[in-house]
């Protein structure tokens, strides 16, 4: 199953919703704008991960990270609104992620009461990536949690996608990687991140030829502006370069025995 769009006024109510936001994206404002425009539409956790994931982006991009704005108290305490919390709930431990924080979501999450993450498989996402990205191999089971509930949702899918590659030392990590890849729309074909996770996983498996035509796809796809990604991507390439070649450079190498 695939997450259903919504209608094409609701589409455009919440681009409108984002755009709110991403037009003061340097000031102080733009959280509790973005956070009040979802609560007049009633968003749902879905409609919230899908703007939550790409502004708080943008913001860390413009150095104005959610978690420069919020504190963790937005996370943990209870507020007069669900919609409005889950806007501040999703944005902060974005940002977390983003920063490779996953102690720091872990703890936080452990906070927050059962009947809250229930209601929203995208916080479960991100507890997965927490362990996840720490090499923890419980975090499976939570992946599989949040996979049997959140539809293929793609900004979930990525948020465990990210917690696989960040987990370096888990236990098949390079299939767990494709096998989240082939659940995104259309097998993660004309997404770059996709394609990024995809081009690693051939990688570790010493697929090298796919490898270099997923990272070649990710580097096509990708838009202008984001030098960060292209420099990961750029240096997926190298790796994968390096991994094609050190066979041949130890063929090569003087035999050392006397």
């Amino acid at each position: 199953m695939t997450h259903a769009l919504p209608s094409p006024e609701r589409a455009a109510a919440l681009a409108r919703a984002a755009s709110i936001a991403i037009e003061t994206i340097s000031g102080s404002q733009w959280l509790a704008r973005l956070a009040e425009a979802l609560r007049e539409l009633d968003s749902t956790w879905q409609e919230s991960a899908d703007i939550c994931a790409d502004i708080a982006w943008q913001a860390r991009a413009a150095g104005n990270s959610p978690l420069v704005l919020l504190t963790a108290e937005y996370v943990t305490d209870e507020g007069p609104d669900p919609v409005v919390q889950q806007t501040y709930r999703h944005l902060y431990l974005t940002g977390l992620r983003y920063d490779f924080r996953c102690r720091s979501i872990e703890t936080l999450l452990n906070q927050v009461p059962l009947s809250v993450l229930n209601a929203d498989p995208y916080s479960w996402a991100l507890y997965a990536f927490a362990r996840l990205g720490q090499s923890r191999s419980d975090g499976l089971a939570v992946m599989e949690r949040v996979l049997s509930t959140a539809s293929d949702h793609p900004k979930t899918l990525h948020v465990l996608l990210h917690g696989v590659w960040l987990g370096g030392l888990l236990p098949d990590r390079a299939a767990l990687l494709l096998a989240l890849v082939d659940r995104l729309p259309e097998h993660g074909s004309n997404d770059a991140v996709a394609q990024f996770r995809k081009a690693s996983a051939h990688r570790a498996h010493g697929h090298y030829r796919q490898a270099y035509t997923a990272i070649g796809r990710a580097l096509e796809l990708l838009p202008p502006g984001e030098l960060a990604v292209h420099a990961d991507l750029a240096r997926e390439r190298s790796l994968i370069t390096a991994a094609h070649d050190l066979p041949l450079l130890n063929r090569n190498l003087p035999d050392p025995s006397p």
